[in-house]
């Protein structure tokens, strides 16, 4: 009797992530209420975080299909899956403040760090090495991926643009987790979650934001990431 090698798995076979709720922590900036928005479009249930729940639920009524807002705490005690996608200064003092309330859950980052200069942007080294590392280590009970780096927060939060023709680059160290997280970009039309590597590639994911914003400064366009041969 001969063995049989077990057949690979389909890299785009994802798992589906309809019956999920979703948190946004940082969902009253540009980014996060662009990705509640299309999240909540495409019918998942979706809650924005912010240090202030009043504020929260302002914007989540201005977002509105049923999009709640509650104090980050609450968002992310709520939610399977936790977005984080607030300023880069506050990173690390909002995740260490939250780490009871995220553990266990499915984290997703997608905090760029960048300076401003008068040359332009420039990508930041953390000392863990990316913003998504650094959550990581903060979060030792969370399951920790980046991705979502490169949207425009513009095309996100504008109900005209039907599609965003764009790649999701999706690094974590579970390849079931970075499934999910795939799953969850491929619901907004037009967009694909691609796997791109474990957490320790996710520096250079990050910065390439920087050369993005230059990109579009330079074209007065919103440009993105679309990965050929795939």
């Amino acid at each position: 009797m001969t063995s049989q090698t077990p057949a690979a798995k389909d890299p785009w076979d994802l798992p589906d992530v309809s019956g999920f709720a979703v948190g946004v922590l940082g969902g009253t900036g540009d980014q996060g209420r662009g990705l509640a928005y299309r999240l909540a479009v495409a019918g998942l249930r979706v809650t924005i975080g912010s240090r202030a729940a009043e504020r929260a639920a302002a914007a989540a009524e201005e977002i509105g299909h049923g999009v709640r807002g509650l104090d980050n705490a609450t968002c992310a005690r709520e939610s399977d899956i936790v977005i984080v996608a607030v300023p880069w200064e506050g990173h690390a003092a909002t995740l260490t403040s939250l780490r009871d309330e995220l553990a266990g859950k499915l984290v997703v980052d997608c905090v760029n760090p960048l300076g401003f200069d008068k040359k332009g942007p420039h990508p930041l080294v953390p000392d863990e090495g990316s913003a998504a590392e650094q959550a990581a280590a903060l979060l030792p009970e969370s399951r920790v991926t980046a991705a979502f780096h490169h949207l425009s927060a513009v095309l996100l939060q504008d109900p005209a643009v039907e599609k965003i023709e764009t790649d999701v680059m999706v690094l974590g160290e579970d390849r079931a987790d970075c499934a999910t997280v795939q799953a969850l970009a491929g619901l907004i039309p037009g967009m694909r979650g691609i796997y791109s590597g474990r957490l320790r590639n996710a520096h250079q994911v990050e910065a390439l934001t920087a050369n993005l914003i230059a990109v579009n400064r330079r074209y007065k366009t919103h440009a993105g990431v679309r990965l050929t041969g795939l």
